[in-house]
């Protein structure tokens, strides 16, 4: 590892061999010294977004709805009872109709298929809305195209995505009732781009399209803030700021005392800088020289080919990214046993905010919230991601009732009581599940059966059950190895049934 000495002010240089515009990219760049990898610098999130509730819904009625034409994607269950996200089409013209849901298609699968949203995936079903737009593409100065919900860019960067007619998408959304908990604008342009918020916005690029989806539905669905450097919103069950109060994931640390993982971060700069051959992106930074590793980090767009550009630190070549200035970082901290780097430790991590303000998080580099390459949640985002989506879903889909009938050895000397079949149709969790879950997750349903508040044990666990007339009910509950801590009981359901035989 090559170290700083102390308190020495360092030059970090950057240059390109020719022009290139400046703008907003992912880089995976390794280097013998260095580990520079790929973190999202730029996001519109802030807070805590449930799905739509029906008052948010109501509050577009009067606005003309757009033409739609709707496609199921993957489909888990009764969209009463399921969390529904929804892909509408913005610049695909009639002609890109069977592109938009493939590109939708595409995506739902990229993100829920064996990564990020798999084990929660009986709880969502996916659809596609296609409106045919009149120009084709997303805008670009500020300025959206004759489009249904007007997606633009602000300038030219491949940065944030806006809308210009959220009332027009709010519309759209509330119009299809239980099928819209979550909107997606999907905007149809091959580059980066994304926005997060009441509208989770996105584009199909082949590269990052479901990077940035995930990580947007991060913030939607879970209500986590972010976990990378430079930012300005940290909140959620994956963000600690006062050591002095418990541990927000205690219950999922290493260590059973917990530590903070000793680092600093001496540099952070959202350049956006438009590098040239005559005028190099430079700064210069103080290092306290008592770290024993450290790690630069930036990313940039615009790069043709990675022989355009040129990293130098105090005039030592770090060699050449595999990909194409927009911001940067330089990252200090202590050797293994001060600072674990390991995938899957748990710990208290320092994020430095824009302003350098320190808050926690639980993983190094574990998080598709800090990382968007990463293809998965650290494991207490996707313990929130369960417990986000079953506030809005019951375990219990329904109970079926067939009709009374009495054995056939029943007689008018002998009257047998009639019975009932009872189908119990659970959400397709556990064992029911078509796909199993990976096998690193330990899950199981435990169903218990009662009648007039007495338990009936010799019904346990059973989905469909035979009994005479009463008052019944069920109570079912989840367990899985991804959920430690359910305050609020949102893994068990209850249901009762009466059951009459004339």
């Amino acid at each position: 590892m090559l170290l700083l000495p102390l308190l020495v002010t360092s030059l970090l240089h950057v240059a390109l061999a020719h022009d290139a515009q400046g703008g907003k990219c992912l880089t995976d760049w390794r280097h013998d010294d260095f580990d520079v990898v790929a973190a999202p610098f730029f996001d519109e999130a802030q807070a805590r977004l449930s799905s739509w509730s029906s008052t948010d819904k109501d509050s577009f009625a009067g606005v003309p709805v757009p033409p739609l034409e709707i496609r199921p994607l993957a489909i888990s269950g009764p969209s009463n009872n399921r969390v529904d996200l929804t892909f509408f089409a913005d610049g695909y013209l009639q002609d890109e109709r069977d592109k938009f849901f493939a590109d939708a298609a595409r995506l739902a699968e990229d993100i829920s298929g064996n990564q990020t949203f798999n084990t929660v995936k009986p709880l969502m079903n996916f659809w596609a809305a296609f409106t045919p737009s009149k120009e084709s593409g997303v805008g670009v100065g500020g300025k959206p195209k004759d489009t249904p919900f007007g997606l633009y860019r602000d300038g030219t960067e491949l940065r944030g995505v806006y809308y210009a007619h959220p009332k027009v998408a709010g519309a759209a959304c509330a119009s299809l009732g239980d099928q819209c908990d979550y909107p997606i604008l999907l905007g149809n342009d091959p580059l980066y781009g994304g926005l997060g918020g009441r509208f989770t916005v996105i584009t199909p690029s082949l590269a990052n399209g479901a990077l940035i989806l995930r990580h947007e539905l991060g913030h939607s669905i879970i209500g986590v803030g972010e976990e990378y450097d430079g930012g300005f919103a940290y909140f959620g069950p994956n963000a600690y700021a006062n050591l002095s109060e418990p541990v927000p994931w205690a219950r999922w640390l290493t260590h059973e005392k917990a530590r903070v993982e000793r680092s600093v971060m001496p540099m952070q700069d959202y350049a956006w800088a438009l590098l040239n051959t005559s005028s190099p992106w430079t700064v210069t930074f103080t290092s306290a020289g008592m770290y024993a590793r450290h790690l630069v980090r930036f990313s940039v767009s615009g790069m043709p080919d990675a022989s355009d550009m040129r990293v130098e630190l105090d005039g030592e070549d770090l060699g050449q990214p595999e990909a194409q200035m927009c911001n940067a970082e330089i990252l200090e901290f202590g050797d293994e046993d001060e600072f674990v780097s390991k995938p899957g430790h748990y710990s208290l991590y320092p994020t430095f905010s824009q302003t350098n303000k320190t808050t926690y998080r639980p993983t190094n580099e574990d998080c598709l919230m800090r990382q968007v390459t990463t293809p998965n949640f650290c494991k207490v985002c996707i313990e929130g991601l369960w417990l986000a989506l079953l506030q809005d879903v019951s375990l219990i889909d329904d109970i079926t009732m067939t009709a009374c009938s009495s054995l056939s050895s029943s007689s008018a000397i002998n009257p047998e009581p009639k019975l009932t079949t009872l189908r119990l149709h659970l959400v397709p969790l556990a064992h029911l599940r078509t796909v199993p879950a990976p096998p690193e997750v330990t899950e199981s349903y435990s169903i218990t059966w009662s009648k007039d508040g007495e338990v009936l044990h010799e019904l346990a666990n059973k989905t469909e059950v035979y009994v005479e007339q009463g008052r019944y009910a069920v109570e079912v509950q989840y367990k899985t190895s991804e959920v430690r801590v359910d305050r609020e009981g949102r893994l068990g359901a209850r249901e009762e049934v009466t059951v009459e035989c004339a």
